[in-house]
């Protein structure tokens, strides 16, 4: 890794590439610390202290503290990532899309532009929402119609700004604009846990019980990366066997190859969808000022929320984690089965001559693909899982309280991984092409 970015700064055209990432970075983390006009920030601050572990800590985690600070980018990227899980889901749902998908180039365009005008139907709705139900609160004082909508455009605009910067990172960049951007808003929170976690565990403790504390925090994290990578890395490999065949007086075929399925097929899409999920009534409830209320509704309300899970002295509200973790495990499940085909997989093999050695083609074939893949999704949910769950419970049990968890280590591994496998073929590509001008 240290090794291709070293060569990457070596290289005119892929140092410009990294210079106008950084320069986007820099606009992001300019743009987190400006606030909305007319809105009070210290109320909101003072609110959110109140509400902490709440459901809005997930976005908050997901916004890089914009939210917090209800800055112009506080709804950041989610109304994309939404708009983008809509839109797959939709893809199996409506034909006109799904024959857009496969129309190749020219579909995924026409794709892409009803993905942005979702994301931007997304954002005004989640920005009224917001300025209706917290502005009734006193986050914008003195409230009228036009101090809300100047509220809802400031919103709304930076959500499609990022989006926009996002995609110029994609295009101009080094790829993976919009996870480059999430994953840059999860790291802008990792000090200020870190100081949390000093403030809890380490502070005003003796030498020893605090360099005890710090080893077990750091031991902790690394062992959740280590997992991460190795469950990011692991992968089924399916041989597949071509047979030779005559192709105008020549002999072709014959290779050997194999179908990669990766044991974390899914991957953070499960946890991002059963959070999602779990955190939208406790949102609702938030905007509509009754979240602390008492009856069988708020209890469900604290029931879903993760800062109740595995506290001792509130074990009633656990069954929230249980549901969690179902959840975790059907989406897992359900994201594979739209992303991957395996009756389509085995036409593909037998149309090109191909066969899985043991296994006859066709129906036999897709049923074995079918077979193997509910095994590996069951170990890639588990997987997620434990990560996932490792840090609901030393907040429940511990009062870590920090917005990082699994889901945030998760995506910054792959983010990361992925952004220099996207480097290093760049990097290919261009060695190619100097290749043939010589």
């Amino acid at each position: 890794m240290f090794e291709t970015l070293k060569n990457v700064f070596r290289v005119k055209e892929m140092r410009r590439k990294l210079l106008y990432v950084i320069w986007m970075i820099l606009v992001i983390r300019i743009g987190s610390q400006l606030p909305v006009p007319g809105v009070d920030s210290d109320f909101f601050k003072e609110w959110f202290a109140k509400n902490t572990g709440d459901a809005f800590n997930f976005f908050d985690a997901f916004t890089g503290g914009s939210f917090t600070q209800m800055s112009i980018f506080a709804l950041n990227i989610t109304p994309y990532i939404t708009s983008s899980i809509i839109m797959q889901l939709l893809t199996i749902a409506i034909p006109a899309l799904e024959e857009m998908q496969r129309d190749g180039e020219e579909g995924r365009k026409k794709i892409t532009a009803i993905t942005r005008y979702v994301t931007v139907g997304l954002a005004l709705f989640e920005s009224v929402a917001m300025a209706i139900g917290f502005g009734r609160q006193g986050l914008i004082p003195n409230m009228n119609f036009f101090k809300g909508l100047t509220v809802v455009a400031c919103l709304t605009a930076g959500s499609a700004m990022l989006m926009w910067i996002g995609e110029r990172i994609t295009e101009k960049g080094v790829g993976n604009g919009i996870s480059i951007v999430l994953t840059i808003n999860i790291v802008s929170r990792i000090p200020s846990d870190l100081s949390l976690l000093y403030e809890n565990f380490i502070k005003g403790k003796t030498i020893a019980k605090g360099l005890l504390a710090g080893l077990i925090i750091l031991a902790i994290i690394v062992v959740m990366v280590v997992f991460v990578l190795i469950l990011n890395g692991a992968e089924r490999r399916i041989p597949v066997q071509y047979s030779r065949k005559m192709v105008g007086r020549k002999l072709m075929g014959g290779q050997t190859t194999n179908i990669p399925l990766k044991v974390n097929t899914a991957g953070v899409i499960p946890v991002i969808f059963a959070s999602s999920i779990m955190s939208f009534p406790g949102v609702i409830a938030q905007l509509a000022g009754k979240a602390n209320g008492t009856g069988i509704g708020s209890e469900i309300i604290r029931g879903l929320s993760s800062n109740n899970w595995c506290n001792p002295n509130q074990l009633q509200y656990s069954w929230g984690l249980l549901l969690y973790i179902v959840l975790c495990v059907f989406f897992a499940y359900f994201y594979t089965s739209i992303t991957f085909n395996p009756l389509e997989v085995a036409d593909n093999i037998k149309k090109q001559g191909g066969f899985i050695p043991g296994i006859r083609p066709g129906k036999p074939t897709s049923d074995y693909l079918t077979k193997i893949l509910n095994y590996i999704i069951f170990i890639g949910a588990v997987g997620l899982i434990i990560v996932a769950v490792i840090p609901f419970f030393f907040n429940g049990v511990f009062g870590a309280n920090v917005s990082f968890g699994g889901t945030s280590i998760i995506i910054i591994v792959g983010v990361i991984l992925e952004t220099v496998k996207q480097i290093e073929s760049q990097m290919l590509v261009r060695n190619y092409k100097g290749f043939l001008n010589n």
